[in-house]
């Protein structure tokens, strides 16, 4: 494989000390300024937000990443208000201080801007772009590639510790606009911009990339890859074997449904179905 980058392939190990992870998702609730938000106190949702956070780091999760997915439907970049990077900000605090794992984040839809400036506040290690290069035709309409906007932000705070998470032909879209470029070539793109981390998906939320699909990503970068939809207890080693690790959303949620609180014991079951790889 030719290197478009001269980015270190080590940006899983570094953050979190192994080489294989399972990082868990906290769905923060509707933030106030979102339309699913009813007028509940912060504190209610800053608690909702920790006790997935404690049911994840305590079933065996090796880090989180933190996303206001209850703010469907999601605004681009430039329509997303300051007081959702306000209220993320003070979520991934207080969950920093509490449960001692790292930290990313993900501000939808797209937003890497306010998802440094959340990081760098609460202390996060890293953060998640669905469209990092390129561009293509999201639920939220055309959605361009932000990296060379967020990387000259992110020397501007001084947050070059702050990784990046990038997805390839990320969900929820139609990659139509770059069909005639085959999905290697756009994996090879987010190496080029600067990515740490490559992030295989699915269809949509729950549905897992294919292993074809992780195999051409993969073989495609130099860059650990990680799979971010679709993971469960039946397919997590599987995934392990080709991958550096997994994101893990849905499938950990009482009765496998996203806006559900975290169910500990499935935790625990993804965890003990992964242990035989993550201790090899």
């Amino acid at each position: 494989m030719q290197e478009i980058s001269d980015k270190s392939s080590s940006a899983i190990r570094e953050i979190f000390g192994t080489d294989k992870v399972l990082i868990g998702m906290i769905h923060c609730p509707a933030f106030p300024g979102a339309p699913r938000y009813r007028g509940a106190g912060m504190a209610g949702i800053y608690d909702a937000c920790m006790r997935d956070a404690e049911a994840l780091v305590e079933g065996g999760m090796h880090g989180l990443i933190i996303e206001n997915h209850g703010d469907i439907p999601f605004s681009k970049p430039e329509d997303i208000g300051h007081e959702t990077a306000a209220f993320m900000a003070v979520v991934t605090d207080r969950i920093a201080r509490a449960v001692g794992v790292p930290l990313g984040i993900n501000v939808l839809a797209n937003a890497p801007i306010p998802a440094f400036a959340i990081a760098m506040a609460g202390g996060a290690k890293f953060i998640r772009v669905n469209q990092w290069a390129n561009a293509y035709v999201a639920n939220e309409g055309f959605m361009e590639g932000r990296a060379a906007e967020a990387m000259r932000y992110r020397s501007l705070l001084r947050a070059e510790h702050v990784r990046v998470f990038a997805d390839s032909h990320v969900k929820h879209g139609s990659h139509a606009i770059v069909a005639d470029r085959p999905i290697g070539e756009l994996t090879r793109d987010l190496a080029f911009f600067d990515a740490d981390v490559v992030i295989a998906t699915g269809q949509r939320t729950g549905n897992a990339a294919t292993l074809d699909e992780i195999e051409e990503i993969g073989s495609a970068t130099h860059l650990p890859l990680l799979v971010g939809s679709g993971v469960t207890k039946d397919n997590v080693v599987e995934i392990l074997k080709r991958t550096n690790g997994v994101i893990v959303a849905s499938s950990l949620k009482q009765g496998g449904v996203w806006w559900n609180p975290v169910d500990i014991s499935r935790v625990r079951t993804l965890r003990a179905a992964a242990a035989a790889i993550l201790e090899a």
